[in-house]
């Protein structure tokens, strides 16, 4: 197989022997793969893989056709068109991975496309669902909302029946933004003056939680951090989130168990899959590259000043 190669954080096209799908696994021929903040992480030595997967060849998402079915695998087939996620090495012609964490691709969606639609849309749901308990009718606060996590917590919160608030620094995305699903686009100065909020999906960082995120929240609040680019230290007033009964957390998702990533994924089947298929849901392309201009993609992507995703077409 093809697949990109990272070696002293310089990037290259490589051939690899192809794996072979252990038990409970598949062996999917990638049709697209999305770019992540965390392959760019990975790239600068500063995001290892975790144990068990690729050291060297990045990637957490992708889409594709299965190609082989290793021992123990129930309810998919060779040639059904799946997406899902995984530790590392998705950004290559094929990839394994365990069958649970797989979700179906609609036929209405097209399949490269369908490479940005799992790790953003899976960290947005963890985030909203399982971490923030979003209700029909609360307020949510997405900041740092024009990537691609921010697009799809945007879309997930509309679905859910909130209130939706898209913190971005480039005004002139607001359109995008409201199209997606967002009530109001402000920026981030203006975040308080648009509180209070009940759910917080905190993309950005310190920088933005003590620029008036931590100063807008309702009662019984809870902000859920997934993103760091705006710091990673932030003085809080213990003070007011005691008062505020204030619910402050966070995590990542790419060292999650199996067994997480599975449960995940069996809920999303139920709540976004649907939605995805009839157009409710999309996932927002910026550009498609292949895979023999993947250094021109990594620029590309952090580069900044984007919406929607960054795909390699494999």
């Amino acid at each position: 197989m093809r697949a990109v190669t990272i070696t002293d954080e310089i990037l290259s096209v490589q051939d690899r022997a192809t794996p072979l799908p252990e038990s409970g696994c598949v062996l999917v021929a990638v049709a697209g793969a999305g770019l992540n903040g965390a392959d760019i992480m990975q790239r600068r030595g500063l995001y290892p893989a975790p144990p068990g997967w690729p050291v060297d060849v990045p990637g957490l998402e992708f889409a594709g056709t299965i190609e082989a079915l290793g021992p123990d695998v129930e309810g998919f087939r060779v040639g059904d068109r799946v997406m899902g996620i995984v530790g590392g090495g998705a950004q290559a012609s094929h990839v394994t991975t365990d069958a649970t964490t797989l979700l179906r691709v609609p036929d209405s969606l097209d399949l490269v496309v369908a490479g940005g639609f799992p790790e953003a849309f899976t960290t947005a749901f963890d985030a909203i669902v399982n971490q923030g308990f979003l209700l029909p009718g609360e307020r949510l606060l997405v900041t740092g909302a024009a990537g691609g996590v921010g697009t799809a917590a945007i879309q997930i919160g509309r679905l859910l029946g909130a209130d939706v608030t898209a913190s971005v620094r480039d005004l002139s995305r607001r359109d995008e933004l409201v199209a997606l699903g967002a009530n109001r686009v402000v920026n981030p100065d203006d975040v308080k003056d648009a509180g209070p909020y009940d759910v917080v999906v905190e993309l950005v960082g310190a920088a933005s939680l003590t620029n008036g995120v931590l100063a807008a929240l309702n009662e019984f609040a809870r902000v859920v951090v997934i993103g760091v680019g705006g710091g990673t230290k932030a003085e809080v007033n213990l003070l007011g989130m005691m008062a505020g009964r204030i619910t402050l957390t966070g995590s990542t998702l790419r060292a999650r168990s199996r067994e997480e990533k599975a449960g995940i994924a069996a809920a999303m089947k139920q709540v976004l899959l649907p939605a995805l298929a009839e157009g409710t849901l999309s996932v927002p392309v910026l550009a498609r590259y292949s895979l023999d201009t993947v250094n021109e993609a990594y620029e590309r992507f952090s580069a900044g000043s984007k919406l929607g995703k960054i795909i390699l077409e494999v």
